[in-house]
């Protein structure tokens, strides 16, 4: 997903009082662990999954109160399985915090954060590691973990590394992506970030199948396949029953 091209101007459906009173009756759900205490934020580990399926469908990796309005004003989110990146993600959100609660824009306070965080990413053990390789070679195979599902000779789905994407390739990689919306995914591979738990990986991959197929097939552009995309994943998040017969189904489509 390219958060700085959708999430400037959420559409939050129902409203935000509304949404913000399920928040709070829902918050046992939502909240898994606090897992940092700043001086003046709680950094929450949160079930994304849920956000996902009750709240916003837009809410991946993490986030802050001035670009959802629904969480609160002192609070840091953290999705569940983005723990080994969680001090690059507090750093990014300390610094899009501070802009936009000054009155910058979501997209102005993104870029300058993920400078800092990029800068930060680039000093880690794991960084260091697999930097020679990023010079050398733009090749994705280092960010290559398993097959989730050969296709066909023209549309393979890799789980990725996405702690390696953000680190070399889009710090902005988040669930999942196709060579249609990034130039550095080959054309005929959709990936999937490992952080994303097993019983989601249908919801994230109906949405990229759905949004790769309308820009290939029927020439859309990515904000006019992102918002088809979106009504088919949160469709398939409220009847979870169907995710199987719809996936298969665009596969075949593809």
């Amino acid at each position: 997903m390219k958060e700085d091209e959708i999430l400037e101007n959420i559409k939050y459906k129902p409203n935000l009082k509304t949404i913000l009173k399920k928040v709070k009756s829902l918050r046992k759900k939502i909240y898994l662990k606090q897992i940092e205490n700043l001086p003046r934020f709680k950094v929450w580990e949160v079930n994304g999954n849920f956000i996902r399926k009750k709240i916003c469908e837009d809410f991946v990796n993490l986030g802050q109160h001035y670009h959802f309005k629904f969480i609160p004003k002192n609070e840091f989110w953290l999705d569940q399985g983005s723990s080994a990146e969680k001090q690059f993600y507090i750093d990014h959100l300390l610094v899009e915090n501070r802009l936009m609660k000054k009155g910058a824009s979501y997209t102005k306070s993104f870029e300058i954060a993920s400078k800092v965080e990029k800068k930060e990413r680039q000093k880690s053990s794991f960084a260091r590691k697999l930097k020679q390789f990023f010079i050398k070679s733009k090749s994705p195979k280092k960010v290559h973990k398993k097959i989730f599902k050969n296709i066909n000779q023209n549309l393979k789905i890799w789980i990725v590394n996405g702690e390696a994407v953000r680190d070399f390739l889009d710090i902005s990689f988040a669930g999942g992506s196709h060579g249609y919306t990034d130039n550095y995914i080959p054309k005929n591979e959709v990936w999937l970030d490992d952080s994303i738990l097993p019983n989601e990986r249908k919801f994230i991959l109906i949405h990229e199948l759905h949004e790769r197929r309308l820009m290939n097939q029927k020439k859309l552009t990515y904000l006019e396949a992102h918002k088809s995309a979106t009504k088919i994943e949160d469709f398939c998040r409220k009847h979870p029953i169907k995710i199987n017969t719809e996936f298969e189904k665009e596969i075949k489509l593809q």
